[in-house]
């Protein structure tokens, strides 16, 4: 995701009906986000059982109208943002995506619509082109259509998808293809690489599940075993030595294999701001599984202000924040303490190390949860039904 803006963060206008909140308190300014992630909708027609959208799920109601969505993507730009992510859920289920799209690419921002493509045809990608749409990114469950489609919980949805990848080809759209792999379609990471290769992908991302939310509820089945970690770390080497120049390819590691924690999200509200299909602002997509936060709304404050001022982003950024054993740690400041979603989903309490760190008391249920990992059952993202507990 990615020039700071000289405007008084405090200053951008609001709508007529805001009125400024306690939570945003005066602080030091930061450096913008490099990107803004626009969660447009958590409506989807996939069912995945590792979706990173939060258990509560937000009705189609209660979501951002157009006017609203426009007006944050041009406070975006004059915050400094230069990427707009579109996101969702299925954010092609909006009907209203091409006047956003085209909202976006007239105040400067360089559009990039992540996407099931379930929805997508040449019709629509015609039009979210001449918006002026500059990415696609598609995700892919599996490179075997009946593993793809169990694990998306959509029959025929691996098929629409290619047949979407080739109308955003033919429109001239560069294109990602984003693999989220597990246990149950690793063995196929190769058919995966073959497949962004095939389909003309510039840029691939394999991205491990991380597991919170509905991720989380499905650990058991999807959890991967070292062997098969090192198998896909070994095959994603020898794809950037092979494919060089012709596919770019990020690796996201999964974390309960690890000694130490990655600097998730480069380190909480340092360089991206979510924003859910309410109008919440969110330092990352899974804050919102958090305790005790009040997370401010873009229908009542600016970005800016949000972004600089507000209680919820500050809260841990840098290292203030930090006791031990990440107070006074040589990497502070690399990997910022780790997640603080994963600290709160595994130990009730976002302000402690991230288990993923060798040197947390709580490092041991990393290595308890890989012991249980033997289901291949999934429960599927289902809106208005949580997953057992």
């Amino acid at each position: 995701m990615t020039p700071p803006s000289t405007q008084d963060p405090l200053a951008l206008s609001l709508p007529e009906s805001a009125t400024p909140a306690p939570a945003l308190r005066a602080a030091a300014s930061v450096p913008p986000p490099l990107g803004l992630l626009a969660e447009l909708t958590h409506r989807c027609p996939l069912r995945c059982p590792y979706c990173s959208n939060p258990i509560e799920l937000a009705r189609q109601a209660a979501e951002l109208d157009t006017a609203t969505w426009l007006r944050v993507f041009r406070e975006a730009a004059d915050l400094g943002v230069l990427q707009l992510h579109l996101s969702g859920g299925e954010p092609t289920l909006r009907r209203d995506l091409p006047d956003l799209v085209r909202g976006a690419a007239e105040a400067g921002l360089y559009t990039n619509l992540i996407t099931s493509a379930v929805t997508l045809d040449a019709a629509r990608v015609n039009a979210l082109a001449e918006a002026g749409l500059d990415h696609v990114q598609i995700s892919f469950q599996d490179a075997d259509p009946a593993s793809a489609d169990r694990i998306g919980g959509y029959a025929g949805g691996h098929a629409k998808k290619l047949t979407a990848a080739a109308a955003i080809r033919a429109a001239g759209l560069p294109l990602t293809l984003n693999a989220v792999v597990h246990r149950q379609n690793l063995e196929r990471l190769p058919e995966m690489i073959d497949l962004a290769v095939a389909l003309g992908a510039r840029r691939m991302e394999v991205a491990h599940v991380q597991y919170y939310g509905w991720a989380l509820a499905n650990r058991d089945a999807l959890l991967p075993t070292r062997a098969q970690l090192d198998a896909a770390t070994a095959t994603i080497d020898s794809a950037r030595t092979c494919l060089k120049g012709r596919l770019t390819i990020d690796y996201v590691v999964p974390d309960y294999h690890a000694a130490r924690p990655k600097a998730c999200m480069g380190g909480w509200a340092s360089s991206v701001m979510v924003v859910a299909p309410t109008g919440r602002a969110l330092p990352c997509h899974a804050a919102e599984s958090l305790p005790n936060f009040d997370f401010p709304d873009v229908r009542t404050h600016s970005l800016a202000a949000i972004w600089n001022h507000s209680e919820a982003f500050n809260r841990y950024r840098g290292t203030a924040w930090m006791t031990g054993p990440c107070a006074g740690c040589p990497n502070a400041e690399i990997d910022w303490g780790g997640c603080r979603c994963q600290a709160h989903a595994l130990t009730a309490n976002a302000s402690n190390t991230d288990p993923a760190c060798a040197l947390s008391p709580h490092h041991a249920l990393l290595a308890t949860a890989l012991e249980h990992a033997t289901t291949t059952h999934f429960t599927y993202r289902e809106p208005g039904r949580p997953p057992a507990r």
